[in-house]
C-alpha cells in the first residue's frame, strides 16, 4: 500500500514538475538564441565565408576601437576591449544575425562628455606622475575609463530594467524619419568632432549645447595653425578609402575575396610614419604606446553613477535604438525575425558585463554590419571568429600601432559614417511620399546638431505623436483599425461549377506608423488563414455578398510569419476609400502587402486611391506597369479580376 500510495505520489510530482522544466527549456532557448541556431550550424556552407567576414571584421573592430576611445576620450587600448567582449555577449543574446557589436561613435561621443566633465584635462598634472598597477597606464587614465565604464554600465542597467519592463513593444514610436535623422545627426557630430585630427590642430574640448557651431568657430579663428603635412595625408586618405571602397563594393561579385583598403592603410602609414619620424619632423599626433594584454576585471566606480545618469539614458536610447533598426534591417534583409524585448537585453548585457573589463559604451555600427553583409557572413560566427583576431592584436600586435598617425585614424572614422551621412538623399523620398515626415526630419535634424543625439531623438519621438494627435481628429473615423471583410462568390460562364473566389477588405481608418505594423500582421495572417483553408464555395448569385463574422485579429503582433501552404490563385482587393491618412510607414507597409502577396500567388488590386496615394506608391515602391492594380472602384476591379480570368481560360483552350 505505501508502494502504491509511494508510485502514485511519484507520477503526480512528475507531472507537476514536466512542464516546469519544458517551460525553462523553452525560456532559455528564447533568452540565449545561440542554443536555436548553433546546434544548427552547417560548417560546410557557413564556415568559410564565416571566416572571411571574420577577418574584414576584426580590421574593422580595431580601427574603430581605436579611434572610437579616443572619441571616449579615454585611452585607445580601451577601445580595443571594447571591440571583444561586447561581441562575444551579443554573439550569444542577440538575435541579429548580421549584427555587429562593438564601439560605436554616438556612444561614445555621449560617454565622452561625462569624461570630460568628472575628469577633465586639467586635472591630468595632478596624476600624471603616478602610474597605476593597470597595464602601467596613469592614474590619470584610470580615472577617465573608470567613468566611461560607469556610463556603460548604468546604461546597460536602464536597458535590462526597459527589457523587464517589456519596453520593445513601444518601439514602434520610433519612426523611420526619426531613426534616419538622428543618426545622420549625430554622425554629423562625430565628422565635427574628428576635424581637429584631420587638419591637425589642438584644439580644447568643446560640448553642451550649440557645440557644434562653437567647435567650426574655433577652427576659423585658429585657421593659421593648421598643419599641412596632417591636412594632405588627411584628404589623401579619403580618396584612397573612398576609390577603393567604391571599386570593392561595384566588382565584389567578380572577386571573391574584397581588398581590406583599412587594414592597408593602417600598415602604410604607419610604416611610413616610422620611416620618415613624423612625429618629431612635421609634429604630426601619432596614436602612441598600447600596453599589451587584459587587465583583471574591475567594479567601474559606483559612488559617480548618479553624476553620469544623464549620459547613461542616452547610451540606453540611442545606442539600443540605432543597433535595433541594424538588426531588423537585416533581417528583412535575409527573412527571419528579431525579438525587440530581446535586443533590450542583449545589449543591455553587452554594456553591464564588459563594464567590468575596461570598456566604453557599445552599440552596433552600420559600417561593421554593411562589411558583414558584403563579404557573405552567415551567422554571428563571424563575430566571435574577428573576436579571435581582436585577441591577438591585443596580445602581440598591439605595440606595433603606436605610429598609426591620427589624421589617418579619423580618415578611417569619416569615411566609415558614409553610410550615415549618405541618409541625406533620404530627403527626396520623404518629400514625395508624406512632406509631414519631410518636415520631422528636417527639425529632428536640426535639434541633433544643436544640442545632442538624445535631445534629438526625444524631440523627434514627441514631435511625430503630437503631429498624428493633431491630425487624427480630421480623419473620417477614430478607431485605428477598423476593417470590413466581404466573399464574392461567382458563378463564371465557362463551367457553373467552377468559382472564383474574390475577397474584399476595406480599410476604413488612417494607415500610418501608430497601426502599420499591426496592419500587416494581420492582414497577413488573413491571407494565410485563407491559403490554408481552400475549401470548395457553394454556388450563389454574383449580386451576393456574404460578410464575414469573423474579423481580423485585433492580438499582438506576431513577428514570424508561417509559410503559406500551396493553393489556388484567388484574388484580394484593398477597398482604400476611408483611407483618409497616411504617412510612409502606411505606404512602406501597402507596397510590403503587394509584393508579399505576389509571392504568396494573390492577386491584389487597389480600389477607390486617392492620386496621392497613388503617386506615393508609385515613387516608393518601383510597382510593375505590366498589369493594372489601382482601380477608381471595387467593381471595376472585380470586372478586371474576370476578364483576365477568361482571357487566362481562353488562351488555355487555344493553347489545347
Amino acid at each position: 500500500m505505501t508502494g502504491a500510495k509511494r508510485k502514485k505520489k511519484s507520477v503526480l510530482w512528475s507531472k507537476m514538475h514536466a512542464p516546469h522544466c519544458e517551460d525553462i527549456k523553452q525560456w532559455c532557448r528564447r533568452r540565449l538564441p545561440i542554443l536555436e541556431w548553433a546546434p544548427h550550424y552547417n560548417l560546410k556552407e557557413n564556415l568559410l565565408p564565416d571566416f572571411v567576414s571574420g577577418i574584414m571584421l576584426a580590421v574593422q573592430q580595431v580601427t574603430q576601437g581605436l579611434a572610437f576611445a579616443i572619441l571616449s576620450s579615454v585611452h585607445p587600448v580601451f577601445g580595443l576591449y571594447g571591440s571583444l567582449f561586447p561581441a562575444i555577449i551579443y554573439a550569444i543574446f542577440g538575435m541579429g544575425r548580421h549584427v555587429a557589436t562593438g564601439t560605436f561613435a554616438l556612444t561614445s561621443l555621449i560617454s565622452a562628455n561625462a569624461v570630460e566633465r568628472l575628469v577633465p584635462q586639467s586635472s591630468q598634472n595632478l596624476t600624471i606622475q603616478s602610474n597605476s598597477s593597470v597595464l602601467g597606464l596613469s592614474d590619470f587614465e584610470i580615472q577617465r575609463i573608470g567613468v566611461a565604464a560607469a556610463v556603460s554600465f548604468l546604461g546597460g542597467v536602464i536597458q535590462v530594467a526597459m527589457f523587464v519592463l517589456q519596453l520593445g513593444s513601444a518601439t514602434f514610436l520610433l519612426t523611420e524619419p526619426v531613426i534616419s535623422a538622428m543618426t545622420t545627426g549625430a554622425a554629423t557630430h562625430v565628422v565635427t568632432s574628428q576635424v581637429k585630427y584631420l587638419l591637425g590642430i589642438k584644439m580644447p574640448y568643446i560640448s553642451g549645447p550649440l557645440g557644434f557651431f562653437y567647435i567650426y568657430a574655433y577652427v576659423f579663428e585658429n585657421i593659421k595653425s593648421v598643419r599641412l603635412e596632417a591636412l594632405l595625408l588627411s584628404l589623401l586618405s579619403i580618396v584612397v578609402l573612398v576609390l577603393v571602397k567604391e571599386l570593392n563594393e561595384q566588382f565584389k561579385r567578380k572577386i571573391k575575396v574584397v581588398l581590406p583598403v583599412d587594414l592597408v592603410l593602417i600598415i602604410a602609414a604607419s610604416f611610413a610614419c616610422y620611416c620618415t619620424n613624423m612625429e618629431n619632423t612635421y609634429g604630426l599626433e601619432v596614436v602612441g604606446h598600447i600596453p599589451k594584454g587584459i587587465p583583471p576585471p574591475r567594479v567601474p566606480p559606483m559612488n559617480i553613477l548618479s553624476a553620469v545618469v544623464t549620459e547613461a539614458f542616452g547610451v540606453a536610447l540611442v545606442g539600443y535604438v540605432a543597433s535595433l533598426a541594424l538588426a531588423q534591417g537585416s533581417a528583412k534583409k535575409f527573412k527571419y525575425s528579431v525579438d525587440d524585448n530581446q535586443e533590450f537585453l542583449a545589449h543591455g548585457l553587452s554594456n553591464v558585463i564588459p563594464s567590468f573589463f575596461f570598456c566604453i559604451p557599445s552599440a552596433a555600427a552600420m559600417g561593421r554590419t554593411a562589411g558583414l553583409y558584403s563579404t557573405g557572413a552567415k551567422t554571428q560566427v563571424a563575430c566571435l571568429i574577428s573576436c579571435i583576431f581582436v585577441l591577438i592584436v591585443i596580445y602581440a600586435i598591439g605595440p606595433l600601432l603606436y605610429w598609426l598617425p591620427m589624421c589617418v585614424l579619423a580618415s578611417i572614422i569619416v569615411v566609415g559614417l558614409k553610410g550615415m551621412l549618405v541618409q541625406f538623399r533620404d530627403l527626396k523620398k520623404y518629400w514625395n511620399v508624406d512632406k509631414i515626415d519631410w518636415g520631422i526630419w528636417i527639425s529632428t535634424y536640426v535639434f541633433t546638431i544643436c544640442f545632442a543625439a538624445n535631445v534629438g531623438l526625444l524631440f523627434g519621438v514627441v514631435c511625430t505623436i503630437a503631429i498624428v494627435i493633431g491630425r487624427f481628429p480630421r480623419t473620417k473615423t477614430l478607431s485605428i483599425i477598423n476593417m470590413k471583410e466581404m466573399e464574392f462568390k461567382v458563378k463564371t460562364e465557362s463551367d457553373d461549377e467552377t468559382l472564383q473566389q474574390v475577397k474584399i477588405v476595406s480599410i476604413n481608418n488612417p494607415l500610418v506608423f501608430l497601426n502599420a505594423k499591426k496592419f500587416n500582421t494581420d492582414l497577413m495572417n488573413f491571407i494565410q488563414k485563407e491559403n490554408a483553408s481552400n475549401q470548395p464555395l457553394d454556388d450563389i448569385s454574383k449580386s451576393e455578398q456574404n460578410t464575414l463574422l469573423n474579423s481580423l485579429s485585433n492580438g499582438n503582433c506576431n513577428e514570424d510569419a508561417a509559410q503559406p501552404c500551396c493553393s489556388e490563385r484567388w484574388s484580394l482587393v484593398l477597398d482604400c476609400s476611408g483611407l483618409s491618412l497616411f504617412d510612409y510607414s502606411g505606404v512602406s507597409t501597402l507596397v510590403e502587402v503587394y509584393m508579399e502577396c505576389k509571392g504568396r500567388s494573390v492577386d491584389v488590386s487597389l480600389a477607390n486611391c486617392t492620386a496621392s496615394l497613388i503617386k506615393a506608391m508609385t515613387y516608393y515602391g518601383n510597382l510593375d506597369s505590366e498589369k493594372p492594380i489601382f482601380f477608381e472602384s471595387v467593381s471595376a476591379a472585380i470586372r478586371n479580376i474576370y476578364s483576365n480570368k477568361n482571357l487566362s481560360k481562353l488562351s488555355d483552350h487555344s493553347e489545347v
